[in-house]
């Protein structure tokens, strides 16, 4: 269970009603199988050695019998594997019979937990054979010793270096208004496993999906529903085998329906208590009266099927990822709609660069200025050219707003700035930050300075990666009125911007801003070599599909280095070398602790999604903070 990764399989097995010595032999065979993959956790659908369609059978003796001693031959057989395994069964106690999760580990059987949700009608009406399950732990016989008996029970690992419970349910105990796992989180619970039947119906497994997938978004926490399958009864009822693992509201794994089998998931519970720690309602929840029973797992390397999305800020699927830029388009220029209606101005000043976050800054006060009525004269794009200005992003700037109709104006700050040099004793041939941040300070005083000419604000151009980074000028680009590119992360940007030339309906537009989409990434403040841009972000400080995916790791869950460093390498494959991935993770690091005095005094903005760097929201943290507990991770990495 290293970086808190742990394996979970749930089962439909082959099944013969009434036959608990057929049910157990297949039972041991993929009980051996699973753990050979891997799985540390293992469970089997509900009335798995019975079958779960046996009927008024369940009322005979020799079935329950039967039962009892094939659960001890599992118990005796599972001695030999490192997993906790959960298998159905019906068991009679005190002349009561009770629909039951036998949790197995390592040859003992260490409790019985019953069925909450007991139906007395519909298509199964189990209340014909099962009582409800008590809440209170008490002791119920088997073979001589007292086993542990009730629905509050919570397993826990003592072995691990994560802290991994782990409760049960049984079937409709899922779809109760109040499901026994609710009380299972509140106790502590990281992953709740439901030994289910589940009949086949038109739409009925992705009814299930959306309320597991629900279920574990709601409480936080990791779900595994194993169904019965082909094997049961088909007098009446057919059954899917429709299992499914769940963490956090995202369906990792889902069986085939009408196809028994085994279907794995990997688990990721440093995720899940990430998750908790910032959800503050976990910090109110207690419950005392559970059971807690410790469980040993011994600690291996899961291997993982799970691979990281490279791009955690991009949906995968393109109708998603349409819907998900209209909706960010649409929530940085309300916020900005709401300023402008705020100050009671129709004015706002944009720097133009011809670069992408400008780019996007100036679409998106498009939009906020159309959708309040305003004429788009009232923006004032403002190209500002200097040493390091090619053709062609000026070019694309001065196309770009023509097209969009706004005000422009060109200001060349060229000798405002040597002007500059002259009054500080700076060698304009010396080409060091200071000649480099003396262009973008100019910049926003230019930018300010009309503003305030017109009474309106200046929306700032900034994106979140940048932000995160420190690549801006302090009281440079740095600053600004409204920032509305603050929560957008570098690699949304790119397809925000793609998103509103495949959609705007205007062919010129369209082919100026794929040339910008095109154009490196550079701040333009070294002169050009050849009249190419000379001087690219990326080569300076590292891949921004790199960074946003650290970012995402590192303040979405707080992820250590080494974790970070693992899920890269599998989400990249071979685009990047171990050693080039552990530089920039370095970088990263380095930059994102330095650099938090500018997060500190940040323009107020929008947040998109969910991760921010604004001081007032999202990151609380002291600018003079320690980075070397991070680094000394990083710098122990091997590639």
């Amino acid at each position: 269970m290293r970086d808190g990764f742990i394996k979970v399989a749930a089962v439909t097995p082959d099944v013969r009603v009434a036959d608990p010595l057929f049910n157990v032999e297949r039972i041991e065979t993929l009980i051996a199988e699973a753990s050979a993959k891997g799985a540390r956790i293992i469970v089997f659908p509900e009335l798995s050695l019975s079958g779960y369609t046996c009927g008024d059978l369940f009322l005979q003796e020799s079935l329950l019998l039967e039962c009892r001693q094939q659960l001890k031959n599992i118990v005796e057989f599972s001695a030999d594997f490192d997993a906790l395994i959960f298998v159905g069964l019906p068991f009679e106690k005190n002349g009561k019979i009770y629909n039951v999760a036998a949790v197995v580990h390592r040859g003992l059987l260490l409790c019985l937990i019953p069925k909450k949700t007991i139906l007395n009608f519909g298509e199964f009406s189990d209340g014909r054979y099962f009582a409800q399950g008590p809440d209170t732990a008490e002791d119920a016989e088997f073979f001589g010793v007292d086993i542990p008996f009730g629905t509050h029970i919570l397993l826990e690992n003592d072995s691990l270096p994560c802290p991994f419970r782990v409760c049960a349910e049984i079937g409709e105990d899922a779809f109760a208004l109040l499901p026994p796992s609710l009380g299972h989180v509140k106790a502590g619970a990281h992953l709740i496993v439901n030994l289910a039947a589940g009949v086949a119906g038109a739409g009925k497994a992705e009814f299930r999906r959306i309320l597991i997938s629900s279920l574990s978004s709601r409480l936080v926490c990791a779900y595994a529903y194993a169904a019965a399958g082909e094997g049961e009864s088909t007098t009446d009822l057919v059954f899917a085998g429709d299992s499914l693992i769940s963490e956090n509201g995202s369906i990792l794994a889902q069986a085939t329906l009408f196809k028994n089998g085994i279907t794995y998931g990997d688990i990721d519970v440093e995720r899940i208590r990430g998750d908790r720690r910032r959800n503050s309602s976990f910090s109110d929840m207690e419950e005392d009266d559970y059971l807690r029973i410790p469980f040993h797992l011994s600690e291996t390397e899961t291997v993982l099927t799970r691979i990281p999305d490279p791009s955690p800020f991009i949906p995968g699927d393109e109708d998603k990822l349409f819907l998900r830029c209209e909706e960010v388009l649409s929530i940085q220029a309300q916020g900005l709609k709401k300023r402008l209606q705020h100050i009671r101005t129709k004015y706002a000043c944009v720097g133009i660069s011809g670069g992408l976050d400008s780019t996007l800054a100036l679409l998106v006060t498009v939009r906020a200025f159309d959708s309040l009525g305003y004429d788009r004269k009232g923006i004032t794009a403002v190209t500002m050219p200097c040493f390091g200005t090619t053709d062609r992003t000026y070019q694309n700037a001065v196309n770009l707003i023509r097209v969009l109709g706004a005000d422009f104006k060109e200001i060349d700050i060229r000798e405002s700035v040597r002007r500059h040099f002259r009054d500080i004793g700076q060698d304009e041939n010396k080409h060091d930050v200071t000649y480099e941040n003396s262009q973008a300070r100019e910049r926003t005083q230019v930018l300010m300075d009309l503003a305030n000419q017109n009474g309106g604000l200046v929306v700032g151009t900034g994106d979140l990666s940048e932000l995160a980074l420190g690549w801006a000028t302090y009281n440079g680009d740095h600053m600004s009125m409204y920032g509305v590119n603050g929560g957008v992360p570098k690699t949304l940007v790119r397809h925000l911007v793609r998103h509103y030339a495949q959609t705007c309906g205007n062919e010129e537009l369209k082919a100026t801003l794929l040339d910008i989409l095109d154009t490196p990434v550079s701040p333009e403040l070294l002169p050009p070599k050849e009249g190419q841009i000379s001087q690219q972000t990326e080569d300076l400080v590292g891949p921004y599909e790199l960074h946003d995916f650290f970012l995402y790791y590192v303040l979405r869950f707080g992820f250590r280095p080494g974790k970070i460093y693992r899920l890269a390498r599998l989400a990249f494959g071979d685009s990047y070398s171990g050693e080039t991935v552990l530089k920039w993770l370095r970088t990263f690091y380095r930059r994102f602790f330095t650099q938090q005095f500018k997060r500190s005094c940040l323009a107020d903005g929008p947040k998109v999604g969910t991760v921010g760097v604004s001081p007032r929201g999202d990151l609380h943290m002291p600018s003079d903070a320690s980075m070397e507990l991070w680094i000394r991770e990083v710098d122990a990495l091997r590639p």
